[in-house]
């Protein structure tokens, strides 16, 4: 329990993204598929905010499940996409050396999104746990199942076990930390407001009727205050 009360920090974390690819986003009923892809990028973008080491892993591409999203994509061009067979990427030798490559240097909490919450995510999380002392931080709101019981219970059996449930933008907080840390802190503000809703049009209500910054011009008129006067 000790080192889960340890905070996400950028230097002890690393991510994986499970399968996030359209014919599985398709059977998704536990969460608006829409909403899933936005919290899905919008962790994807976090992790590329933070420097934070990311796997991309797929099943099936080819014959079942299509290609990996390509918003998600396109935040790593770099990242090289681990296809495989079994619905379980711990499975897979690539998988866990591609872990094991982020965990020799002390990133061993892991966190995770992925479809579906109950067969690929769980099976993953409880292997993982099982074989090594990674902690997983299953983002439960950028994972999805095939009814609204089957991500639950699917959440429930791996908190049981050992995993702890998060959201994305818990996990961005949690990895900025502090707002003194300039140096991430235009970005993380962006990304709010792009992906999170409520927070992000208070973030920009602030900044154009609070503190009188970011004029903004619509159709040729200026929508804000201007900083001029």
């Amino acid at each position: 329990m000790s080192g889960k009360l340890e905070v996400l920090t950028p230097k002890n974390s690393q991510l994986i993204f499970i399968d996030q690819q359209p014919q599985m986003a398709f059977g998704v009923q536990s969460i608006d598929r829409q909403t899933l892809t936005n919290n899905v990028v919008g962790l994807a973008k976090a992790g590329r905010i933070f420097d934070i080491p990311t796997t991309i892993t797929t099943v099936e591409t080819g014959s079942f499940s299509g290609h990996t999203y390509p918003e998600l994509l396109a935040v790593f061009p770099e990242n090289d996409i681990l296809e495989r067979t079994s619905m379980n990427s711990w499975d897979d030798q690539n998988v866990r050396d591609a872990l094991a490559k982020n965990a020799a240097n002390g990133r061993k909490k892991i966190v995770v999104s992925g479809l579906w919450t109950e067969v690929c995510n769980t099976t993953f999380a409880l292997s993982a746990m099982h074989d090594t002392d990674y902690e997983i931080y299953m983002v439960a709101d950028a994972s999805g199942g095939t009814s609204v019981d089957a991500h639950k219970y699917a959440m429930d059996r791996m908190v049981q076990a050992g995993v702890v449930p998060v959201t994305w933008q818990q996990v961005l907080l949690e990895w900025q930390r502090d707002w003194a840390h300039k140096e991430t802190y235009d970005a993380v503000t962006a990304l709010v407001k792009e992906h999170s809703g409520a927070y992000g049009m208070g973030i920009d209500y602030a900044v154009t009727m609070v503190h009188k910054g970011e004029e903004r011009v619509h159709h040729g008129k200026r929508i804000g205050p201007n900083p001029a006067k």
